[in-house]
């Protein structure tokens, strides 16, 4: 497990390396990141929930027209 004293060490490392200045940029980045990673999620299931009501449709269609062939 990481404790406080090895979590302050990286922040300060970090400050360090980055600067006071770039640190909202690297943190408004990394945001924008993960927004656009869970919209692909959002728009993956989307996409199968669509496709997967296309099939219903499409079958739904086919028995009822295999059934007025059979009237």
């Amino acid at each position: 497990m990481i404790g406080t004293t090895e979590i302050i060490v990286i922040a300060l490392v970090i400050l360090l390396l980055f600067g006071g200045t770039q640190i909202p940029k690297l943190m408004r980045g990394i945001g924008k990141g993960v927004k656009a990673y869970k919209d692909g999620l959002a728009g993956a299931a989307d996409d199968e929930e669509q496709a997967g009501k296309a099939d219903k449709e499409q079958t739904d269609k086919t028995d009822k027209e295999a059934g007025d062939a059979k009237h």
